[in-house]
């Protein structure tokens, strides 16, 4: 591993983007894509199936979901198709400050970015990334549930 790919896929706050259920090129928009596939022409069989399993009328709302996924194209917090939910400072903070995370700039921790349980979690992960390095950080995340 080099550091060049933890760079690119933690976001500037410290969460993995390559995990993120919106990452355009990450395991779960590939899988959704495949099991999707997998699945065509299967909505006659759940309808026989919701007959004796109630949890099959809920197929075409499963599908829907399943396809959402699939087509997920978010390129990531320090891309230019950024998709991410979170109200987060530091996805434009970080092109002023020319850093690539929170805890490199000379203001971290800021009082723009985030508040509560979130802003605590955000001070964590940057201070974990000061102390053991980037790469390794990478490395630890990916052995932790996403979400």
């Amino acid at each position: 591993m080099d550091t060049t790919e933890a760079i690119n896929n933690l976001s500037v706050c410290g969460l993995d983007c390559s995990r993120c259920a919106d990452y355009e090129n990450g395991e779960i928009r590939n899988l959704s894509a495949k099991l999707s596939d997998l699945l065509k022409g299967y909505e006659r069989l759940a309808k026989m199936k919701a007959e004796n399993t109630p949890n099959f009328k809920g197929y075409p709302e499963f599908v829907s979901i399943l396809n959402h996924f699939a087509k997920c194209t978010c390129s990531g917090c320090k891309s230019e198709n950024i998709q991410c939910p979170l109200d987060c400072h530091a996805k434009t903070c970080r092109k002023e400050r020319n850093i690539n995370f929170c805890f490199e700039c000379d203001e971290f921790p800021c009082a723009d970015q985030f508040e509560g349980k979130l802003r605590e979690r955000w001070i964590q992960r940057n201070n974990k990334m000061k102390e053991i390095g980037v790469e390794n950080y990478y490395i630890e995340q990916g052995k932790l549930p996403r979400y």
